[in-house]
């Protein structure tokens, strides 16, 4: 299971797109005056991709869980900041649902990815000696 880079996790990709949508969404003209807002739900949808490129990129397994454990984290934390932004009428709600939906797709992802990594026998590139490491 060798993933040669970050960039081909399919959960990063997503995590990305969903990244550069919250970017979009906090510029618009509605959202100008709350930096607080923007600031935390800019910080905690980075973290998501962050912490993915960065679990994959320590070498470990057991590393890369605990950074996928934050990253799932991290997307909770998004869709409770994006229901704060409806509540403040911020956001349209259909906006809103479909982003929280996309978002919830996206820690299921995850959640999927850290079970597979608990039952394979694979530890990671920096674990020389394991026969699964190839």
């Amino acid at each position: 299971m060798a993933i040669p880079s970050f960039e081909g996790l399919q959960t990063w990709q997503e995590a990305r797109e969903l990244t550069n949508r919250i970017y979009d969404i906090t510029r618009q003209p509605s959202f100008s005056k709350d930096y607080g807002l923007i600031n935390q739900i800019r910080k905690a949808s980075m973290s998501i991709g962050s912490n993915i490129a960065e679990g994959h990129e320590r070498g470990g397994s057991k590393e890369f869980l605990q950074f996928l454990s934050i990253a799932k984290g991290s997307s909770g934390e998004v869709r409770s900041q994006l229901y704060l932004a409806l509540d403040q009428g911020y956001m349209k709600k259909e906006e809103c649902e479909e982003l929280i939906e996309r978002f919830k797709k996206l820690s299921i992802m995850i959640g999927n990815f850290m079970k597979y990594l608990n039952t394979t026998a694979y530890k990671g590139i920096k674990y020389k000696g394991n026969k699964d490491n190839t």
